[in-house]
């Protein structure tokens, strides 16, 4: 939506002169932190304020299929955004102040009635006119859409007046300024970076609903579409919307620029784009969920066909995006003819909407669903099973009050809805049937290949046989010829001697027959027969000594084969061993590459640390110098100081150094390094922890990371003073937060932060300090404990130091300690004696430094003051420390038109006041 033509208009749906609102963002949210919370007569409306991102409603242990029967309740969450004041508002409510105030950091909006009375009313998230687009997205849409992703339903809709910016919040493309990118836009890229686009798949329609006929914006042509519904789970579908496939964002964009091409607008008084019809995006994303379940190796024997046969999970998460049309008012807008019924289809609708919130809210046993198309659409949403979020957008005019309120009414009765979140999975047996079936495929063709090279296999192998005993056939062959021969020669030459043997005894035998004669005849011839059997005897002789040489042979033989098997083995063994020792040799070097890795990783962190530090020291300085010219010196300044540079690097594409240094060593590694024997590193780290936990984002980090602890320890157990400093500023930052003052308290840490202050000398510790203190001085809860352990003393003691910003802190501490000791007052009726702050003589200094020129401690004081003057039972003190005149002097010199205001009510109101008043004789009508 956009609002009316003027000097330094804001057109809601182009996102012009959005430049000036970012620059501006610094000083205006210091402002706005600093004003104080007064006291009236309001009509609280209280509601959860759980955190819009919660996401609490997951179910981990949903079943697969329909995701299970049971669901898990979750609350619709409401955000509430403020537009800028537009030109045409700056001269024509030149001279009247907003209708509403945000306090955006207890999450609170005051809708005044008049100058006196205020309604208060909470909500999950607050957002100023200043909020980027970025940060609504976050606190928003950003969880809604991790919902989706997870396969839960999602609904995201924006309602409100006419012209307070809705189109702008949801549809904005960001052609001209990237960062004016709205939720549509921001949603489809968180969605595609999440999913796989070879696995998974986004499906959108886009419609609009106009005097009650659903028309398809992407096909003007489709323009009556029917609402079907699911008789036995009451889901709604469009069967006949035209469903685009998404693949990348560039189509998504010219899919949402062909949308806004054919939806109706029409030019008003209060809008010159007023849509006039209510725009719905739907987002259907289908994943298929990861499990181990799936198909493994052969190996895996039966247990593997149980496991391929089970079928893979789809989870189908749908996201509807809600532009919805302004709701106005006919003498206001001006609105006639076609124009008029438009506008009467429009608020017929939207009072449909209303009507079944509120039967919701009631718990009623009838919601009248059926009574609007646009409630037919919204029945998941609202009391159904999807995750909503709600952004209701309003305008600063004091001239729309009544459609404002409107507004922020609808709000709160939204925030009474619960819905059943439920997770949307089943199993895919279509994905299964064509995995089995490539498998089987896959598994034939892998068959017919093994078995064609097991066949190849087994002719290698009879082949190679084949020659192999070929070969050996052969080689016996041979050796078995070569050994006959050996034997035979062997054999002839044993003969040849045995024939040279017996040639030689024949010989001898016939030369001894000669010599004797033949009368010896006989004798001879016996002898020469005795002479033979020698001979025989030597032959018996060789072939023995032939047969064992060919057993020896035979031994030797089988002991070479022996040794030749030992040789084999050992050669065996060998092998093995140096595949040992290169395993080892290679384990020796990945050891050695690792802790080389490690050394230089820790390298690179003690660098990254000293770099930080430098920086965060440098930037510190520098807020430092120049702070005291944009802030009042209190602990907000200080807050505000340490956010600026993060709040200025929203504009740009990179982080902040403390930010990457966060994503890539991680909390806990920092942490850890508050423990570091070395003192530089020591420092630094409690640097980067402080500058961490000035971010409310990382707060909550911190302390479940044990980060309170270990700053608190440092405070016990570190005498540096720049350690003592930097730590207190954090425990400062933590100490914003109501649940970490607890902590804080029960960890002793008030004790420790008296301690330090005072043994401190530097005027930044002491305020630092003292700022931490002051925080705590606002929880209701801890007053007692917090008097009883010494926090308002060591306040008190720490203005010896003199010094300004000093001084800021303390007085806003004892403000702080006020107000909640009036709250109790006025809420109770029951309290009895003297403030715990008068009995500790705090009174005194408060008179003594009522009229200092310093505007950050007089503001305080001045609060402070008219606090304490509200419970009669301090009158009587502050009557004889003369305090009765500094509220006097308020009542009528204050520059700020509240706090005068409470000072000239208090006097009235006290009966004590009043009669030193008329003794004195000083008129304060």
């Amino acid at each position: 939506m956009s609002t009316s033509s003027g000097t330094g208009s804001v057109n809601h749906r182009t996102g012009t002169h959005r430049s000036s609102l970012r620059a501006q963002h610094s000083s205006a949210s210091t402002s706005a932190a600093q004003k104080p919370s007064l006291k009236s007569k309001t009509a609280l409306r209280k509601s959860s304020p759980a955190a819009l991102g919660s996401s609490s409603a997951a179910a981990a242990g949903s079943k697969a299929g329909n995701g299970g029967d049971a669901g898990v309740p979750g609350r619709v969450r409401v955000a509430v955004r403020l537009r800028p004041r537009s030109g045409e508002e700056m001269i024509a409510d030149a001279d009247f102040a907003d209708c509403v105030e945000l306090q955006p950091e207890v999450k609170r909006l005051k809708l005044r009635k008049n100058n006196w009375d205020t309604d208060t009313f909470e909500f999950d998230e607050v957002l100023t006119e200043y909020a980027s687009q970025k940060r609504v997205y976050e606190v928003v849409a950003k969880p809604v859409v991790e919902g989706v992703l997870d396969g839960y339903n999602g609904t995201i809709m924006a309602y409100g007046q006419t012209g307070t910016g809705k189109t702008y919040t949801l549809g904005q493309l960001g052609e001209e300024d990237i960062a004016d990118r709205g939720i549509m836009v921001r949603a489809m890229e968180d969605i595609l970076a999440q999913v796989s686009l070879e696995t998974d798949s986004i499906s959108v329609s886009y419609l609009q609903l106009y005097m009650e006929t659903v028309q398809d914006l992407l096909d003007p042509a489709n323009d009556n579409i029917a609402i079907v519904e699911d008789p036995k789970s009451g889901d709604v579908s469009l069967p006949g919307a035209t469903l685009v496939e998404i693949r990348d964002q560039h189509s998504f964009l010219e899919l949402l620029q062909l949308g806004e091409a054919h939806r109706f607008a029409a030019n008003t008084k209060l809008n010159t784009e007023s849509s006039r019809s209510h725009a719905i995006l739907m987002v259907n994303v289908r994943r298929s969920l990861k499990t181990r379940d799936g198909l493994s190796s052969e190996s895996n024997g039966n247990s593997h066909m149980t496991k391929s046969l089970k079928p893979p999970v789809v989870r189908k998460g749908k996201l509807v995006v809600v532009d919805l049309a302004g709701s106005e008012r006919i003498s206001k807008s001006g609105s006639e003819g076609h124009t008029l019924e438009e506008a009467k289809s429009i608020n017929l609708s939207l009072s449909a909407l209303g009507k079944c919130i509120n039967a919701l809210a009631e718990n009623s046993s009838h919601v009248p669903f059926r009574d609007s198309k646009l409630t037919r659409l919204l029945r998941d949403s609202f009391g159904g099973t999807a995750r909503t979020s709600l952004v209701i957008t309003i305008g600063p005019s004091p001239r729309h009050r009544g459609e404002t309120t409107s507004t922020i009414m609808f709000g709160q009765r939204a925030m009474k809805v619960e819905n059943m979140v439920k997770l949307k999975e089943e199993f895919d047996y279509k994905s299964l049937s064509k995995r089995l079936e490539v498998q089987l495929d896959s598994l034939i063709e892998e068959n017919e290949r093994q078995q064609k090279a097991f066949v190849d296999e087994i002719e290698r192998i009879t082949v190679e046989a084949h020659n192999q005993i070929s070969e050996a056939e052969k080689r016996y062959a041979n050796a078995l010829e070569e050994e006959k021969l050996r034997y035979q020669n062997d054999y002839m030459e044993s003969i040849k001697k045995l024939e040279e043997n017996w040639s030689k005894n024949q010989k001898k035998l016939a030369a001894e027959r000669l010599a004797l004669g033949e009368k010896n005849g006989m004798d001879i011839t016996s002898n020469g027969n005795r002479s033979i059997a020698p001979a025989l005897e030597e032959v018996s002789e060789l072939k023995k000594m032939v047969q064992k040489e060919t057993q020896l042979k035979m031994a030797a033989e089988e002991e070479v084969n022996r040794l030749k098997l030992q040789l084999t083995e050992f050669k065996r063994v060998e092998v093995s061993g140096n595949s040992e020792i290169m395993r080892l040799h290679k384990m020796l070097e990945t050891e050695t590459q690792q802790k080389e890795k490690l050394e230089e990783e820790i390298a690179t962190l003690h660098t990254q640390l000293l770099q930080l530090s430098v920086t965060a020291d440098e930037t510190r300085q520098n807020l430092e110098r120049h702070g005291s010219q944009k802030t009042s010196g209190a602990l907000d300044s200080f807050m505000s100081q340490l956010k600026l540079p993060q709040i200025q690097d929203q504009g740009s594409a990179e982080k902040p150094p403390v930010a990457k240094l966060f994503e890539q060593v991680g909390l806990q590694k920092i942490l850890s390094l508050l423990e570091a024997e070395d003192a530089d590193v020591r420092i630094h780290a409690v640097k980067v922890v402080a500058n961490l936990a000035a971010e409310e984002a990382n707060q909550q980090q911190i302390v479940e990371a044990g980060g309170l602890t270990s700053l608190l320890m440092l405070l016990r157990s570190t005498e540096d003073e720049t350690i003592h400093r930097v730590a207190a500023g954090a425990i400062a930052n933590l100490a914003m937060n109501e649940t970490n003052q607890e902590l804080i308290m029960d960890e002793g840490g008030i004790d420790l932060l008296s301690s330090t202050a005072a043994n401190a000398q530097d005027p930044q510790t002491l305020r630092m300090v003292a700022g931490a203190i002051a925080n705590l001085c606002g929880n209701d809860k801890l007053q007692t404990k917090l008097r009883s352990e010494g926090g308002i003393a060591a306040l008190l003691g720490m203005v010896r130091c003199g010094h300004p910003d000093v001084l800021a802190q303390v007085a806003r501490g004892i403000a702080n300690f006020a107000k909640c000791e009036s709250r109790a007052s006025t809420q109770a009726g029951t309290k009895r004696g003297k403030s715990l702050l008068i009995e500790d003589g705090a009174l005194s200094w408060i008179v003594q430094n009522a009229k200092t020129e310093t505007t950050a401690i007089k503001r305080h004081i001045e609060l402070a003051l008219c606090h304490l003057a509200q419970h009669e039972g301090n009158a009587k003190e502050m009557v004889k420390e003369g305090a009765i005149w500094e509220l006097v002097r308020i009542s009528r010199e204050c520059s700020r038109e509240d706090i005068r205001s409470l000072a000239h009510r208090t006097l009235t109101s006290s009966p004590a006041f009043l009669t030193e008043l008329r003794r004195l004789r000083v008129d304060i009508r």
